[in-house]
């Protein structure tokens, strides 16, 4: 069973499509908890509630988890800096797309929705360049007038946002969308950058990690 703890509940039929198109079989179980996000926006950061995201995970493997996923960008290494102490693999989905996006050459723009999440994944991107031994220099993007539809719960509205936002951005090698949540503008982008969203690659990762041992 593969664990994924979410900051809104929204994400969970997100998930679970991409489970049915990608990974047939895949037992997913969702621990949602929205006061996350809202802390760590509003206490100074994800350390404030690293304690609350160590008991989550400690839950989820007591409920059978094999591996846990963590799809908030915010709290993303919160979660991952839990994995030693969990006994199973604990993983945050934007850090294969920011792999990919320092592959695709030097110059990224970090685009976001939320303050909270833009510092986390520009040291992510930073990281994964360092480990590949390649030069980047990042740039941000808050584009914060589309997390009010998200806020109001119009998805259509938020997505083209953050599409139109994407579409307005020049000099750039690849485009990171550090939210999941803002995945479904992918499909809307017109711009010929590439465009890296982590809902997919992060659940292929993690389906990996969840794979039962052979003979276990």
């Amino acid at each position: 069973m593969l664990a994924l703890v979410h900051t809104s509940a929204v994400h969970v039929p997100v998930f679970d499509a991409l489970r049915d198109e990608d990974h047939p079989g895949l037992q997913l179980r969702h621990f949602v908890d929205e006061e996350l996000l809202e802390r760590a926006r509003g206490e100074g950061g994800p350390e404030a509630v690293a304690a609350e995201v160590r008991a989550l995970v400690e839950r989820a493997v007591g409920e059978g988890a094999r591996a846990v996923l963590c799809t908030c960008s915010t709290i993303g290494a919160v979660a991952e800096a839990t994995a030693a102490g969990a006994g199973v693999p604990v993983l945050r989905v934007d850090r294969p797309m920011a792999a990919a996006a320092v592959a695709a050459g030097p110059r990224l723009v970090v685009l976001g929705t939320v303050t909270s999440t833009l510092g986390p994944t520009v040291a992510l991107v930073e990281e994964e360049a360092r480990r590949a031994g390649a030069p980047v220099r990042v740039r941000t993007l808050l584009v914060a007038e589309a997390w009010e539809h998200f806020a109001a719960g119009d998805a259509d509205a938020y997505a083209r946002a953050v599409a139109d936002a994407v579409d307005a951005v020049r000099d750039a090698d690849s485009i990171v969308l550090a939210q999941a949540s803002m995945a479904p503008a992918q499909r809307l982008t017109r711009t010929s950058v590439p465009v890296f969203a982590s809902p997919r690659p992060g659940l292929a990762a993690a389906a990996v990690a969840a794979r039962p041992v052979r003979g276990v």
